[in-house]
């Protein structure tokens, strides 16, 4: 399960660069549901807003 799970966030950060083997694309497209992706990619961007958020805020003060 946890394998699983570092997968889903290892393409979801590849997605998030727009770099992607072949091969791990035809996986993560062969999973029988996309909410494991979605759920990542919602959390990788709200870590990533907070992430700019605070370098700002750290800038800024």
């Amino acid at each position: 399960m946890l394998y699983r799970w570092w997968q889903v966030l290892l393409s979801t950060l590849a997605a998030f660069i727009g770099v992607q083997t072949e091969q791990n694309r035809l996986r993560d497209f062969q999973t029988s549901s996309p909410i494991p992706y979605i759920v990542m990619g919602i959390l990788l961007a709200v870590v990533f807003v907070l992430g700019l958020i605070f370098i700002v805020n750290q800038v800024l003060a």
